[in-house]
């Protein structure tokens, strides 16, 4: 009986940042349509009580986990690949992390397929542009002219937004884990010519 109180109190904490990585799941696995607090409180075993604490509503909690996700995306990014000095090594590094990514990818993914909502079309842009001028950036430390770098990095986030989108919504390619390897070892070879 001790344990189950215990496990009551423990979910009756939950924080901000609990709801908000909860919801960032469940969009990931069902779209944003799905969120919804009644399902989001009972997945996490908690009444909406717990959820009326943090946010006045579910576009609050939405709003609050685009921002967590925006965040945090933009922070793992830059911290994964900094430490490399040589520039190319850095963009080899960076293409394998994202590569390996799977639930960033997820939501990423279903944020694509909200864009009719006027909040991710917004978010959605600013994080395309923003990646789009960071690899302009890395292929202009590597060497390329700017305007070549600024389509070389377009052409490089195409090919990533495609097969996400190819992979996540069509189910195209299936690829075994070797495959993708190979994979990803030629978008490497090919968008980071030596």
């Amino acid at each position: 009986m001790h344990s189950q109180s215990t496990a009551k109190a423990q979910r009756s904490r939950l924080s901000a940042a609990d709801w908000e990585r909860a919801a960032l799941a469940l969009i990931a696995e069902q779209g944003v349509n799905a969120l919804n607090v009644e399902g989001l409180a009972r997945e996490l075993g908690v009444t909406k009580g717990s959820f009326y604490w943090h946010f006045p509503s579910r576009e609050a909690l939405l709003n609050a986990a685009l921002e967590r996700w925006e965040a945090d995306v933009e922070r793992e990014l830059s911290a994964q690949v900094e430490a490399a000095s040589d520039p190319r090594a850095r963009l080899r590094e960076l293409f394998r992390r994202i590569a390996h990514e799977v639930q960033p990818h997820r939501v990423y993914a279903a944020l694509l397929r909200a864009l009719d909502h006027p909040r991710i079309q917004s978010l959605m842009a600013r994080v395309s542009q923003r990646r789009m001028d960071f690899l302009a950036l890395a292929y202009r430390q590597a060497g390329m002219e700017r305007g070549a770098a600024g389509h070389r990095a377009r052409l490089t986030y195409a090919a990533y937004v495609g097969f996400l989108q190819m992979n996540v919504h069509l189910g195209v390619p299936r690829l075994s884990q070797d495959e993708y390897e190979a994979y990803v070892a030629h978008v490497i070879d090919t968008f980071i010519a030596e």
